[in-house]
């Protein structure tokens, strides 16, 4: 430390604080380097859980993949296993007209067989769109061709070709259909226009 004379000269002092700054400065040291020793093992921790914390994302989505694939490959499992004996039925239908000529017997078969796998269907949502005597719709039906007809009104369903169906009420395939057009009586009413005036 340096000190001022009245003279303007400079000075030595002795300050008997030298040795304990000294001292201070090396226990500051110490502890800054026990400080960073801890944060350093912070660190260490840290970097070790981010890993193991990724390490486990990556299982997650690998397993997350392959729950995904097996749904998409096995997904038709509970399906498949409610046609199954419906396809028992056929077969068994198909032994008995092999050995039998009872073609009554045959087509009674068949058809439970038909209502066994209509069963199954509905079991998994799946409905027939309806068309007996209902409007047409062009969001469930498809018009195969227009019929004029005396017996229906307009817009009118007269014939199925083919059956439509929806699942879990969304439309998997349209019915085919013919729509009804009125037949006007036209000619009925300008023949008896000329009737009247002769």
């Amino acid at each position: 430390m340096v000190k001022k004379h009245g003279n303007g000269e400079d000075a030595p002092v002795e300050t008997d604080a030298g040795e304990e700054g000294l001292v201070w400065e090396s226990g500051g040291a110490e502890e800054l380097l026990a400080r960073l020793k801890e944060k350093e093992k912070e660190a260490a921790e840290n970097y070790d859980r981010y890993v193991r914390a990724v390490a486990e994302l990556d299982n997650l989505k690998k397993r997350a993949q392959k729950e995904k694939a097996d749904a998409i490959k096995y997904g038709n499992e509970c399906i498949i296993k409610d046609i199954l004996p419906f396809l028992d039925s056929l077969n068994r239908a198909i032994d008995h007209a092999g050995s039998s000529n009872d073609f009554e017997g045959f087509k009674k078969g068949l058809e439970l067989a038909k209502e066994q796998f209509i069963g199954c269907l509905r079991k998994h949502g799946v409905e027939e769109v309806e068309t007996e005597g209902k409007e047409f719709d062009p969001y469930v039906h498809e018009a195969m061709l227009q019929e004029e007809s005396a017996e229906h009104d307009d817009n009118k369903i007269v014939r199925e070709f083919e059956k439509g169906y929806t699942l879990n009420k969304r439309l998997l395939r349209p019915a085919k259909v013919s729509v009804s057009k009125r037949q006007h009586k036209h000619k009925e009413h300008v023949h008896s226009e000329h009737s009247d005036q002769n």
